[in-house]
């Protein structure tokens, strides 16, 4: 009995690493690689002129604006489905659910509220889109000088804070 289990063990043993030893392009189905390709180079594809901006030195509470064109340059319509900032203060306004045909160029309006948001800000908006990756990504950043009035307050508060939690 334990000479069949041990002949049963072996004969697993060298099976599964006989199979292990084929050649992983005998696996691959030549033709469904070939239809995957040809499916994979049919997709939209957006070309930035930028894909950052820098606001440079902002005040405090201003609201700046910066346009992000692109170009169609795939084999299919563009769908922009979606587009989200990364925070609420970064809002981008671009063409939903609008064909853009090959070659054809279109532009995502992006804004930046600064209210609040002292000091250096990187902010990004990301696209979800019919391209190959699925989503673009823009960044934004601005130097935000403070409100020197809405900067003692959130010192003030800052202080009381601490001698409330003193550690």
């Amino acid at each position: 009995m334990m000479k069949k289990l041990i002949y049963l063990i072996i004969c697993v043993f060298v099976y599964s690493f006989s199979s292990c030893n084929e050649n992983a392009t005998k696996k691959v189905d030549q033709e469904k690689a070939a239809k995957a390709s040809n499916t994979s180079s049919l997709t939209a594809a957006m070309t930035f002129d930028k894909v950052s901006h820098d606001f440079g030195t902002i005040q405090e509470g201003e609201t700046v604006q910066t346009t992000f064109n692109f170009t169609n340059t795939g084999k299919v319509d563009l769908l922009i489905v979606d587009a989200r900032g990364s925070c609420g203060c970064t809002v981008p306004k671009y063409p939903k659910n609008t064909p853009i045909k090959p070659g054809e160029t279109g532009e995502i309006l992006v804004s930046f509220d600064s209210n609040n948001k002292p000091n250096m800000q990187q902010k990004t908006v990301t696209i979800s889109a019919n391209t190959q990756s699925g989503r673009e990504t823009l960044r934004i950043k601005a130097m935000v000088n403070a409100d020197p009035v809405k900067q003692k307050q959130r010192d003030d508060l800052a202080k009381a804070r601490q001698q409330q939690n003193p550690n």
